[in-house]
């Protein structure tokens, strides 16, 4: 077992992989089976199975397809949520900007992937959700989200944004709804990246959300920044 001495090697991340495609599963497989940093535990061919076979196998990151028969993906990933919290699910979709990604950062994906990306990048994605990272780069999430995200049709009075955080706060919260990393938040705003970092931490607290992409889609679903939003010029 590994114990927690420096010179110990880490465990390696149990990966589900979860494709109605055999060959897309398989592919995946031999992507991430010769690397010792993964152990690809299973496969399922339909989001119901995935639900099944990682309450029995326990996965530390489900690689989730959105698109599958019997339960899709989206649905799956929200099954997930509640029946396996400590899984963590990184979507795959054939399109980077699908209406169905969307539905499963809502409902609990850690990000996502379109199925074209190169291995490197998939790697690097598992490992970024398995520290419990958003994986979406954020100008690509907002782009995404200002697309297929809307204004509530009903008003949601217990969400008050300006009584819930601090006027800083929310100037955070706005930028990084609109694009900005860390370090494009700490330039425009004066501060250093690690004050940026305490309030992010802060206002997902305060929201409620548990990474970057749930704030965004927070922040478009309040009506901080509504679809189409420019992103504030960087200062000089």
């Amino acid at each position: 077992m590994t114990g927690p001495d420096s010179g110990t090697t880490p465990r390696a991340i149990r990966v589900l992989i979860a494709d109605d495609q055999p060959l897309v599963r398989r592919g995946l497989s031999l992507i991430l089976s010769p690397d010792p940093a993964f152990e690809v535990v299973g496969e399922a061919e339909n989001g119901a199975q995935a639900v099944t076979l990682a309450g029995q196998l326990r996965p530390d990151v489900v690689v989730m397809d959105i698109r599958m028969p019997v339960l899709d993906g989206v649905a799956a990933t929200a099954a997930l949520a509640s029946a396996v919290p400590g899984c963590r699910v990184l979507a795959l979709s054939t399109f980077d900007l699908d209406e169905y990604v969307v539905g499963a950062l809502r409902a609990g994906a850690y990000g996502f992937l379109p199925k074209d990306s190169s291995p490197e990048d998939l790697s690097a994605a598992i490992h970024t959700v398995h520290a419990g990272e958003a994986v979406v780069a954020p100008r690509l999430l907002t782009r995404l989200i200002s697309t297929y995200v809307t204004t509530p049709r009903e008003p949601r009075p217990s969400f008050t944004p300006t009584a819930e955080l601090t006027p800083r706060e929310v100037e955070v919260w706005r930028l990084m709804a609109t694009g900005l990393d860390n370090a494009a938040i700490s330039q425009d705003l004066d501060i250093s990246v690690s004050t940026v970092k305490n309030y992010i931490t802060s206002i997902f607290d305060k929201l409620a959300v548990r990474d970057r992409a749930q704030a965004v889609i927070a922040a478009y679903e309040s009506g901080l920044v509504t679809p189409g939003s420019p992103a504030p010029a960087p200062t000089t």
